[in-house]
C-alpha cells in the first residue's frame, strides 16, 4: 500500500508498527521535540545509500558527466519541492539555504541594501530569527497582538509610502503551536508595491501542507526548514515570488557560481548571472549530496506518511488528547498541576487553528513553580525528549509568562541565561516546557508522557509535606555527629581520592586542599568536560602521591599511566609542559594552564572517547587568586566582608559539599522499598560525609537534620567553622555508577519524588569556610562535629 490508511485510528496503529522497523532510534523513547527536528527513517538512509553507491556526483560548475548529473539532480529536486508546496515554477523560484534562519537572513541582507533602508514589522510570536531582522532595519515595530496587526493592515492599506517595508510573521508559533492568518500576506499585497511579506513556515510545514497554488494569497518570501519536514538532510530553502526578485539586485556580495564574469586585475568589475534568481543567490558549490538525499527523503516521507494533510489530522488528534490529559491533572488538594499557555482562539483538535505544540509550566501542590531544569533532568532519565526554556520565541515567552522588559533585564543581571539552571526568578518561571508532536508520534507516546508527569509532579496527598521529614531537631544533638570520611576530587568530574582516616587536611577558602584544581578540556572548544555528558570520566582515578610530588592517573583496562607535578611553583613547570589558554567551566571563562603533552592527551582521549587534554586552575601559582565565586542563588556567608560569594576553583557551585550518612540511609530505605539498588555515597561526590554516633538507639537517626543547620564546628572548640549556604541541587549525574561508569535511574528518581523543594531536587548542603585570619584550619576524618544554630 502506498502510504498509511486515511482512517485516524488505523493510521495510529500503522505508525506504531512502522516505528519498529523504520525508526529504531525511537525504541523505548518518548520523542516530543518534533518542532525542533524529526528523526529520519532506516528506509530513507537505505535509499540514499543506494543512490550514492550507484552514481558519481561532481561539482555542478563544470561540464563533466558527473557534474551534469549533479546539475540535473539539483534542478529536478528544486522542481519537485516547488510542486510539493503547489508553487507554480513560473511564479516562484526556490533557493537552497543551510536552514530557515539562513533563508530569513538572505531576505534581511537584500532589504538592508535598499537605498533608503527599510522598515521592519514583525509579530510578537515570531522566532528569534525574525526578530533579529530588526537590527538591519532603519525603523522597526513589534505588533503585540493580532488585533494590533489587523488595525495596521486596515489603516495602512491605502496610504502611500515611499520607503520599502517588510512585514514578517510565523505561519505557526513555535512556542505554542497557534496558527496565524495566512491571508495577511494577500492583504499586505493590496498596499503600495513597496510593502512585502516574509512568512516563517518552518514550524508550520513540519506537520501541515503549505499550499501556494493561489499566487495572490502567497507570501513574497517563504522561509522553510526541510529537515523539520523530512528528518534528513539538514537543509533549508527560501521560496521567492519572482515579482519580488528585483529586491536582490542591490545585493553586493557575490560568490562562486553567481557571476558570469569577474575582473580584479587593474579594474574591479563583475557581471552577475542573468538567469534564474537561485543562480544569483546560491553562493559557491551547493551541498550536492544533501540535495540528492532530499530526493530520497521526499520519496520516503510520501511512502511512510502519505500526505501532510494526513499528518496534520493525526497530530491534531494527538495534541487534543495530550492537552486534555494535562489539563485534567490535579494535586490531591485540587490545585491544577499544569498552566498551559494558549490564546483566545486556541482550539486543540482543529488543525486549521492549532498546531500540535503544547507549552506549559507546572506547579506543586503548594503553588510553587516547578523548575523546568528539574523536568528536563527527569525526562532525560526516563528517555523523554522534550524542550525547555525560551524556545527561541522571546516575545511569545514574555507575554505568556507576564515578563515585563524590566524583569527580563533584572533576570539577566541576576545571572539568568538561556539554558541556565536558575530558571525561576522573583517568583516567576523564565521559560516553558514545550512538547511537540510529529508524523511518527502515537497515542502511546501521549499516554506514557502523561504517566511520566503524574508519577513525578502530581502530589496525591491533601497537603504539601515539609521537605525536612526528620524528627524534631533537638539541641542535645550538638555532639552527636562526627566526620565519617573526607574526599577530594583533584580533577573535576573524575573519580575522588579518599583522604586517609585521621589525616589532618587543610581547609581553604576555595575548599579542601587539592580539590578540583584540574579539569579535562575539549581540545577544540576548550570547554571543561563533565561526567554528565561523558560518564566514562568516572573511570579516571587520580591519586595524590605526596612523596613523589605527583598527581597520578589510572583507568581500568589501561596498563599505561600518566602523572603531572603537584608543585604550584611556576619555576618548576617548564614552559613546554603547559600553555595558558581560555577555558569554559560551567559558563565561566577562565585562564588555565593546559598541558601540552601528547601522552596526556592520548591517555585521556582513549578513556573518554573525545579529543581532550588536561588543564589546571589557578594558573599553577600559589599566588593566584580565584576568579570564580559560588553561585548567586546560594546564601552568602554572614561573616563575609565581600559582596560576592566565597571563591571556588573548578567546582560547580560552592567550595565544599557535605552530606549526611543518616540522610543517605533514609534515601536508600526508600529506594530499596521499591526494589531498587541502594546508592553508594560516591555518586553524590561529597567532600565531607557526616555520621551520627554509633551508640544511638535504633530508630533515633535524624535524616535531613542538615537542612536546618546554619553552620558547624569541626574538631572541638577551637576547630574550623563551616557555614551552610543552601541545599545542593542534584541532577542526573548522581545516576552514574562511579565504579563502572554506567547510567542508572536511581537515586534521582526517588529523590525527585521525596526531596523536591520549590521545584528543585535537593540532597546534601553547600558549605564554605567562615573567613579566618592566620593559619589555615584543618579537618580530619573522626573529628567531632558541633552544629551551630538552626534556620
Amino acid at each position: 500500500m502506498f502510504g498509511p490508511p486515511v482512517d485516524l485510528e488505523r493510521y495510529d496503529e500503522y505508525v506504531e508498527c512502522m516505528r519498529e522497523t523504520e525508526y529504531p532510534m525511537l525504541k523505548d523513547t518518548i520523542y516530543l521535540d518534533h518542532a525542533g527536528t524529526t528523526p529520519y527513517s532506516k528506509r530513507l538512509m537505505d535509499r540514499f545509500h543506494t543512490e550514492m553507491t550507484a552514481n558519481l556526483f561532481g561539482n555542478p560548475h563544470s561540464a563533466s558527466p558527473s557534474s551534469q548529473r549533479s546539475t540535473l539532480g539539483i534542478e529536478t529536486v528544486r522542481l519537485e519541492l516547488l510542486r510539493f508546496f503547489k508553487a507554480d515554477p513560473d511564479v516562484f523560484d526556490l533557493v537552497f539555504t543551510a536552514n530557515a534562519t539562513a533563508a530569513i537572513k538572505l531576505v534581511a541582507e537584500a532589504f538592508r541594501e535598499q537605498d533608503e533602508g527599510f522598515w521592519h514589522g514583525y509579530h510578537v510570536d515570531s522566532h528569534t530569527s525574525i526578530v533579529g531582522v530588526r537590527e538591519c532595519a532603519r525603523k522597526h515595530q513589534c505588533f503585540e497582538s493580532d488585533a494590533e496587526m489587523e488595525r495596521w493592515l486596515d489603516e495602512n492599506a491605502n496610504s502611500g509610502h515611499d520607503d520599502v517595508r517588510l512585514f514578517a510573521y510565523p505561519a505557526q508559533s513555535n512556542l505554542n503551536g497557534r496558527r496565524l492568518p495566512l491571508e495577511w500576506c494577500s492583504r499586505l499585497r493590496s498596499r503600495p508595491q513597496s510593502a512585502y511579506s516574509l512568512l516563517d513556515a518552518a514550524a508550520f510545514t513540519s506537520t501541515s501542507a503549505l499550499d501556494l497554488s493561489d499566487a495572490a494569497m502567497a507570501p513574497d518570501f517563504t522561509a522553510l526548514s526541510l529537515y523539520k519536514i523530512f528528518g534528513f538532510p539538514d537543509l533549508g530553502a527560501l521560496i521567492v515570488r519572482k515579482d519580488a526578485a528585483h529586491l536582490f539586485q542591490k545585493r553586493k556580495y557575490f560568490g562562486g557560481g553567481t557571476v558570469d564574469m569577474v575582473v580584479c586585475v587593474k579594474e574591479q568589475w563583475h557581471a552577475k548571472k542573468s538567469g534564474p534568481l537561485h543562480e544569483q543567490l546560491e553562493d559557491g558549490t551547493l551541498p550536492i549530496h544533501s540535495i540528492v538525499a532530499l530526493k530520497s527523503a521526499m520519496q520516503t516521507h510520501a511512502e511512510l506518511f502519505g500526505t501532510l494533510d494526513q499528518v496534520a489530522k493525526h497530530t491534531a488528534a494527538l495534541a487534543k488528547q495530550l492537552y486534555d490529559g494535562l489539563l485534567a491533572l490535579k494535586h490531591g488538594n485540587e490545585m491544577q498541576v499544569c498552566t498551559i499557555y494558549t490564546s483566545e482562539d486556541t482550539k486543540y483538535g482543529d488543525s486549521a487553528l492549532q498546531g500540535p505544540i503544547i507549552s506549559f509550566n507546572m506547579q506543586d501542590s503548594g503553588g510553587n513553580w516547578v523548575s523546568n531544569t528539574e523536568v528536563e533532568k527527569l525526562a532525560s532519565i526516563r528517555n523523554v525528549h522534550l524542550r525547555t526554556g525560551g524556545v527561541c520565541n522571546p516575545g511569545g515567552v514574555a507575554q505568556s509568562l507576564g515578563l515585563a522588559p524590566w524583569e527580563m533585564h533584572e533576570n539577566f543581571s541576576a545571572g539568568h541565561r538561556c539554558g541556565g539552571e536558575n530558571d525561576i526568578l522573583h517568583g516567576k518561571p523564565t521559560g516553558v516546557v514545550r512538547v511537540s508532536l510529529g508524523a511518527m508520534s502515537t497515542r502511546s507516546d501521549v499516554v506514557r508522557f502523561l504517566e511520566f508527569v503524574e508519577e513525578f509532579f502530581v502530589d496525591k496527598s491533601k497537603s504539601l509535606p515539609p521537605l525536612c521529614s526528620s524528627m524534631q531537631v533537638e539541641d542535645s544533638q550538638a555532639q552527636r555527629f562526627h566526620v565519617e570520611s573526607l574526599t577530594v576530587y583533584p580533577v573535576k568530574s573524575c573519580a575522588g581520592w579518599q583522604i586517609p582516616y585521621d589525616t589532618p587536611w587543610e581547609i581553604r577558602n576555595e575548599g579542601l586542599a587539592w580539590d578540583r584544581e584540574w579539569c579535562i578540556v575539549h581540545q577544540g572548544t576548550g570547554k571543561a568536560l563533565s561526567q554528565k555528558q561523558h560518564p566514562r570520566m568516572a573511570l579516571i582515578r587520580p591519586t595524590l602521591d605526596f612523596k613523589a610530588g605527583m598527581l597520578r592517573f589510572s583507568a581500568p583496562g589501561l596498563s599505561e599511566q600518566i602523572a603531572v607535578r603537584l608543585s604550584k611553583d611556576p619555576s618548576l613547570l617548564e614552559a613546554a609542559e603547559t600553555a595558558a589558554r581560555d577555558t569554559n567551566v560551567c559558563g565561566d571563562s577562565i585562564q588555565t594552564r593546559r598541558y601540552t603533552s601528547s601522552n596526556i592527551a592520548k591517555f585521556l582521549t582513549n578513556v573518554i572517547g573525545v579529543p581532550c587534554t588536561l588543564a589546571r586552575f589557578p594558573a599553577a601559582s600559589g599566588l593566584s587568586k580565584s576568579t570564580r565565586h559560588s553561585k548567586a542563588h546560594l546564601a552568602q556567608p554572614r561573616t563575609s566582608a565581600t559582596r560576592t560569594g566565597p571563591p571556588i576553583l573548578l567546582s560547580n557551585e560552592s567550595p565544599i559539599l557535605t552530606i549526611s550518612r543518616s540522610s543517605l540511609n533514609r534515601l536508600n530505605e526508600q529506594i530499596k522499598a521499591k526494589g531498587g539498588k541502594a546508592a553508594h555515597p560516591s555518586v553524590f561526590r561529597a567532600n565531607i560525609v557526616l555520621a551520627e554516633s554509633t551508640s544511638l538507639p535504633s530508630g533515633q537517626e535524624q535524616p535531613w537534620a542538615e537542612d536546618e543547620w546554619e553552620s558547624m564546628r569541626v574538631g572541638g572548640e577551637t576547630g574550623a567553622v563551616l557555614e551552610f549556604l543552601g541545599g545542593c541541587r542534584r541532577c542526573q549525574m548522581v545516576c552514574i555508577d562511579q565504579i563502572s561508569g554506567e547510567k542508572n535511574q536511581e537515586p534521582f528518581v526517588t529523590l525527585a519524588k521525596t526531596r523536591r523543594s520549590e521545584g528543585r531536587v535537593l540532597f546534601g548542603v553547600h558549605t564554605a569556610l567562615v573567613e579566618t585570619k592566620g593559619a589555615a584550619p584543618m579537618i580530619r576524618a573522626g573529628d567531632v562535629v558541633q552544629t551551630i544554630g538552626r534556620r
